[in-house]
């Protein structure tokens, strides 16, 4: 387990000292993270107006919703990769069946040649012994 780590931070205005396992980089990212979502309810005329209790609530709110959206994209990619696994496994299941089907074809290529040779040397065989013959009769 990593050691603990503390960095002071500015959020809202305020030094805040944040202690965690985390890198200081990481806490750091987590401040601008608040200050960004602060900055954005503050550039709204109609939160300027709100209690700092509804605005506190109203950025709670916000930070919730970040988190369930980051979560169902999460969960869709997530979906994605396992039917993209399931795909790469079926079409790696095709390519072995493709591979196999294949040299069976070559396999029977091979013997087709060969019987083809085999043939045509009968034929050339068959042909002498009847040209022979022929030769015979006509004598």
């Amino acid at each position: 387990m990593s050691a603990k780590t503390s960095a002071e931070v500015v959020i809202g205005g305020k030094v805040y000292t944040l202690c965690g396992y985390e890198e200081e980089e990481y806490l750091q990212k987590v401040a601008i993270y608040i200050n960004n979502k602060i900055q954005e309810l503050d550039e709204n005329e109609d939160v300027k107006r709100l209690s700092t209790q509804m605005k506190s609530t109203l950025l709670e709110l916000n930070i919730a919703d970040d988190y369930f959206k980051a979560k169902d994209l999460v969960q869709k990619l997530e979906n994605n990769i396992e039917a993209k696994e399931k795909e790469v496994y079926d079409l790696k299941h095709i390519l072995i069946s493709n591979q196999k089907q294949s040299d069976e074809d070559q396999e029977m290529i091979k013997r087709l040649k060969e019987e083809n040779k085999e043939l045509l040397l009968n034929k050339e065989r068959l042909e002498k012994v009847l040209e022979e013959q022929l030769l015979e009769n006509d004598n």
